[in-house]
């Protein structure tokens, strides 16, 4: 089933609010949310989500207490396995290398983000999301929502500086 980019963009602002709970909480406002892919035309709203998570390393004490890693554990609960195929991942920021791995791992066939992180993007400086030693390589929608997603991270450290 083709996805439009309004389904996109319903779940990324979805992601955008987990973001803005991450500021709130003095966290780098990254957002993640997992949901299981429709195989069929269904209202967004009756969409499953699996995982819903921000950062919360500050909060956590945790280096790995990415939005990404929490809603990749959270996913493999709701679905009783660790493959999540026939999901999609919707981020604000473009994944870091160790949720880049996380996702190869993870086997999460469809990784969308809003804004692309050339200085430190697990895919943008590293190839992990498609590189061609890697059993998996999820296929990749940068972009949407990038206006909104960028105002959250600027509006962020605008306010830390």
């Amino acid at each position: 089933m083709e996805l439009t980019p309004e389904f996109h963009q319903y779940f990324m602002r979805l992601a955008l609010r987990e973001a803005q709970v991450s500021a709130a909480a003095g966290e780098v406002p990254t957002g993640c949310v997992i949901i299981e892919r429709p195989v069929s035309a269904i209202p967004t709203a009756g969409v499953k989500i699996l995982g819903r998570a921000h950062n919360q390393t500050e909060m956590l004490k945790d280096a790995t207490a990415h939005a990404e890693m929490i809603a990749i554990t959270q996913a493999a609960a709701a679905k009783g396995d660790w493959r999540l195929t026939d999901t999609i991942l919707y981020v604000t920021k473009e994944p870091c290398s160790m949720c880049a791995g996380a996702i190869v791992l993870s086997r999460v066939p469809l990784v969308v983000w809003g804004v692309s992180d050339p200085k430190r993007g697990g895919h943008s400086v590293f190839s992990i999301l498609n590189h061609p030693n890697l059993n998996h390589r999820p296929q990749l929608l940068p972009g949407i929502l990038q206006e909104e997603c960028l105002a959250v991270l600027q509006e962020f450290f605008q306010m830390r500086r």
